[in-house]
């Protein structure tokens, strides 16, 4: 077991929370989607996000004991549980990013900790420092060819595959996880921009944003 100090980054105090795009909703409003909406947007803030590093054997044989989902099997892999509540994306050849619901991130750390004992690893949590977005619809693929520099083409990103690449003048990593539905893992930093960009650049579609 590690001997490393955690905390729960999720306090039991009653502190007003605000996901990183609530300034955002304030600043530049959020169009509700209409029946033209070709995109929608949608925020999943306040999610568990765990990256972690080491060896991909060891790591593999604790990700499946504690999550029962194996670790993705090629770069740029991404993998779900049967709920697509769960997910691992493969980031590079020693990294992994970890998705879980709310709240279970903590405990989900500790466990992964006693699962790989003295083995050489990292966790990290940055769940308070990125927020994830939705793209859906079937104008959600021309709106990232827009916005990003990497080939979207369904024969060269197929679902299942993640990426870390340039959106605009920021990073993101982007994925897909089903046919017609995209996400961006955003850094709270460049969230607003990242909102900003995305409705101006969905106008012409009737970007709608679902809150």
């Amino acid at each position: 077991m590690s001997n490393v100090a955690t905390f729960d980054t999720r306090t039991e105090a009653k502190i007003p929370v605000e996901s990183p795009l609530a300034y955002s909703y304030r600043r530049s409003g959020a169009p509700a989607p209409t029946g033209k909406s070709r995109v929608v947007l949608r925020e999943r803030p306040f999610l568990g996000h765990l990256i972690l590093r080491g060896g991909a054997i060891v790591l593999d044989e604790a990700v499946r004991e504690v999550l029962g989902v194996s670790l993705p099997g090629e770069p740029q892999g991404l993998v779900q549980d049967a709920d697509g509540e769960r997910s691992i994306q493969w980031l590079s050849p020693d990294e992994w990013l970890v998705i879980v619901p709310g709240g279970e991130e903590f405990e989900l750390e500790n466990r992964l900790r006693a699962a790989l004992g003295d083995a050489h690893f990292a966790i990290s949590n940055a769940s308070g420092g990125q927020t994830l977005v939705e793209l859906e619809g079937e104008a959600a693929r021309e709106l990232l060819m827009k916005s990003v520099i990497y080939d979207v083409h369904p024969s060269h990103f197929p679902v299942g595959k993640g990426v870390t690449t340039v959106f605009a003048k920021t990073t993101v990593i982007l994925r897909r996880p089903a046919e017609d539905r995209w996400e961006l893992v955003v850094r709270r930093s460049f969230a607003d921009y990242t909102y900003r960009w995305l409705l101006d650049a969905g106008e012409e579609y009737g970007i709608g944003v679902e809150r």
